[in-house]
């Protein structure tokens, strides 16, 4: 039942119905205010009312902020994530009220952040846009549609496929060479890189107890797809590993996935290779291995692979090496 009562120059209308929240609203006239109770109470008797009070009253920076403190601790990517969801949280879209993160305004900040950034940063920040909307509307009882649905994404950028060739690769190494204050563990850590294909992730989580020279294998217990994998180690892989000081922590690679990107980086710039980074390492890695084991099944069990299409993206043959094999 709808009611309504004049207040100073407006009009304030209020719906009360048995389970549901009493709804108010003002209004300049009382028509408005009318029209507005009858749409409400249609709503509720067809069961098709959201009551969107909490969703007015927050923002979205409020979510995101919430969303840093409770959701990521648990995740894997965690301190990656924390700092791009810092940057997002700078952004004028997390100053509107969640009820009114609508498609329209997602849309803005789309074409707003393919200005400055690439398409798949922002299909990225998209990503994280609907992860947390979705959260809140399961968990945290926010009535609100996902507006990142309604939204066209932007292209997605075709994959990488730069390999990087015997001669860069030695470029690289010696220059990694430990030397003034430059870094001890770079060198063998791109060397292991190379010879395993493990992500970057795996081989800053490398304890030593879960190697096992004898047996030249390297036991994974947190990969990327969450399944514990052991990986093979080539010889030139356990001299490597042999010749290494221990670290007190336990760690094979005592080093943050920033200070080798930032070590790596600099290095190519000192050597003047361009378009490279250090996920790379991993295409040349499966690149390369894939020579030694034409097997798919064996090729994937080394690189952590769970379907050929993905494999595919990371091995580059060279066209001209196989013309030859057909001879």
């Amino acid at each position: 039942m709808a009611t309504f009562r004049q207040r100073g120059n407006r009009w304030q209308a209020q719906v009360r119905l048995k389970g549901q929240p009493l709804e108010s609203k003002s209004f300049i006239t009382r028509s408005d205010a009318e029209r507005w109770a009858r749409a409400i109470e249609a709503a509720m008797d067809k069961g098709s009312y959201v009551n969107t009070a909490v969703a007015r009253r927050i923002t979205f920076g409020e979510l995101v902020d919430r969303y840093v403190l409770e959701v990521l601790p648990a995740m894997k990517g965690a301190p990656v994530d924390v700092i791009r969801l810092k940057a997002l949280r700078r952004n004028r879209i997390c100053a509107l009220s969640v009820a009114a993160l609508t498609p329209e305004q997602v849309a803005k900040f789309r074409d707003s952040r393919l200005t400055a950034v690439s398409n798949g940063t922002v299909i990225r920040d998209l990503a994280y846009i609907s992860s947390i909307v979705n959260h809140a509307r399961r968990e945290w009882g926010i009535k609100i549609q996902n507006p990142v649905a309604l939204v066209r994404k932007p292209a997605s950028p075709k994959g990488r496929d730069r390999v990087f060739s015997l001669e860069e690769q030695t470029m690289i190494l010696k220059d990694l060479v430990p030397k003034g204050r430059q870094s001890k563990w770079m060198h063998p850590l791109v060397v292991i890189a190379l010879e395993t294909a493990m992500r970057r992730g795996e081989l800053l989580a490398l304890v030593w107890k879960d190697i096992d020279l004898h047996r030249q294998v390297a036991t994974l217990h947190d990969t990327k797809n969450g399944d514990k994998r052991s990986v093979p180690l080539s010889v030139k892989a356990v001299n490597t590993l042999a010749n290494l000081p221990r670290s007190s922590c336990g760690k094979v690679f005592p080093m943050t996935s920033c200070a080798v990107s930032a070590a790596l980086k600099r290095s190519l710039a000192r050597l003047q290779i361009s378009n490279s980074r250090f996920h790379d390492l991993r295409h040349t890695a499966i690149t390369q291995i894939a020579s030694k084991l034409p097997n798919v099944i064996e090729l994937s069990a080394v690189s952590g692979h769970k379907s050929l299409k993905m494999l595919q993206r990371y091995y580059h043959p060279d066209v001209q090496g196989l013309a030859k094999k057909l001879g």
